[in-house]
């Protein structure tokens, strides 16, 4: 048991270890160069000097009854860190889309669709590739739980805060490894990312295969950072709006962040209830093992066009929301990462390997096959951030971006940014990750393979016969 004392100084010590960790990654270069985030390096510090390592070694040296033998963080601190990144993912989800100008999805369609079907590809085929393994190899081999196949794209795509925020539902299904296993996969997965975009970077530039470096390009007339553009009317608005604010801006913009989460909340169990009286009684339950974090994401989404209808969505300030994020999901990365189970990683030693090769393999794959047959024009900036995001985060793709196209002359941000609308919802910690487990439980691999396989094949028949004539030309 813990107490609110011990919620308070467990966080202090998260926001000792994120300066532990800036300075670490200040002072070692090998992981500047890996570009790995401070929470990556603090989580990891934890983990060092908790009881798994420091505590293991004490024990070892000195007995049981060491003052070292818990690491140097009580028991009731690792406590709290165990159950904050369920907590505080949703804090992240929920402030994804909030301050975000919405465009229809029309508008969507027509600035991002090739970077919609190569982001769908992607994913849908860490399914796949993850279901045939598990079929194939992992299964026969280590009798490993099903549910396994899903562990690719929910750490790859995912990253972090969906491994971590995905922990209550593997308790649930009886795959208490799998939240483990998808931390390390998460971990292998930004660092393979950063690793082979740097290096497919590198031969992109002496093949001449990133155009918008050889040549001049005119920016696009719908060139615009779309998640920080303010125009006059808006900050005259805004000012309008917060003349007699009497509270802190960033409180407001929790408070914001708060009430999205309660929507959420509320349509999760309006939709558990549903499912109690509808189909759930014939003994197939989805709803009950969906987690909160991506019904948040709608809840979100549901604040902002409100507050757009009611034309006070000025109140709702991006940047702030940016912080309220971010701030969470460094949480997030630290506790996932300090309170991680090495014992299940060492006994799940092989499938963990295969299925980070295979991850790694089908990401790589996509963008050097797929890649140039999706995209009309500048298929390596365009692909390669999507590659970036599949192995790692978002900002993983956004940095492999700046890497070839420090300038944005192919325009592959704005249909990056855009292509998020039509695809966080659904996969990379939407509605078909948080599912994925329960329908394999429910219905088998095969099933779920047919699904997977079947809507991987849609999105490349339709891209193929929509875009390949394009860039065959």
């Amino acid at each position: 048991m813990f107490n609110l004392k011990d919620v308070f100084f467990a966080f202090i010590l998260i926001a000792l270890l994120i300066l532990a960790g800036r300075f670490i990654h200040q002072k070692v270069h090998w992981i500047q160069r890996l570009y790995l985030p401070e929470s990556i390096v603090a989580g990891v510090l934890a983990l060092l000097l908790g009881p798994q390592i420091l505590g293991a070694i004490a024990t070892t040296v000195w007995g049981s009854n060491s003052f070292l033998a818990q690491g140097l963080f009580p028991e009731s601190l690792q406590m709290v860190w165990s159950q904050s990144p369920s907590v505080f993912i949703n804090v992240v989800f929920a402030a994804l889309f909030l301050g975000e100008s919405l465009p229809s999805p029309r508008e969507i369609w027509n600035k991002a669709a090739p970077q919609i079907v190569f982001g769908q590809s992607l994913a849908w085929g860490q399914y796949v590739v993850g279901i045939l393994l598990t079929l194939l190899i992992l299964i026969p081999l280590f009798q490993i739980d099903p549910i396994a196949a899903t562990l690719i794209e929910i750490a790859f795509e995912g990253g972090h805060g969906t491994a971590a925020g995905m922990k209550e539902t593997f308790i649930d299904l009886k795959f208490s490894e799998g939240a483990d296993l998808a931390l390390g996969l998460a971990t292998v997965g930004i660092v393979s990312g950063i690793v082979t975009g740097t290096i497919l970077a590198n031969w992109g530039r002496r093949k001449g295969h990133i155009r918008s470096i050889q040549q001049n390009v005119d920016e696009p007339e719908w060139f615009e950072d779309y998640t920080h553009n303010q125009t006059p009317e808006t900050k005259r608005a805004r000012a309008r709006l917060m003349r007699n604010l009497l509270i802190d801006p960033l409180s407001l913009n929790f408070g914001f962040v708060g009430l999205a989460i309660a929507i959420g909340w509320l349509i999760l169990n309006g939709l558990i209830w549903i499912e109690s009286i509808t189909w759930g009684r014939g003994g197939f339950e989805l709803m009950t093992y969906v987690p909160l974090f991506p019904i948040a994401l709608i809840g979100g989404i549901i604040v902002q066009l409100i507050m757009e209808r009611l034309g006070i969505a000025p109140l709702i300030i991006r940047p702030l929301m940016n912080n309220i994020a971010g701030v969470a999901l460094d949480i997030v990365v630290v506790t996932a990462l300090a309170t991680i189970s090495l014992n299940v990683l060492e006994n799940n030693l092989g499938p963990f390997l295969i299925l980070s090769l295979g991850g790694i393999t089908w990401n790589v794959f996509g963008f050097l096959y797929l890649a140039p047959r999706l995209f009309p024009s500048y298929w390596f900036e365009r692909g390669i951030c999507d590659m970036g995001q599949s192995m790692g985060v978002t900002a993983t793709g956004l940095l492999l971006l700046r890497m070839v196209d420090p300038d944005n002359r192919s325009g592959a941000f704005e249909s990056f940014a855009y292509k998020q609308l039509l695809f966080e919802p659904i996969v990379g910690g939407g509605l078909f990750t948080a599912a994925a487990p329960v329908l394999i439980n429910r219905f088998g691999l095969v099933s779920v393979l047919l699904l997977t396989g079947g809507i991987l094949a849609a999105w490349l028949i339709f891209g193929f016969i929509t875009f390949g004539e394009k860039t065959r030309s």
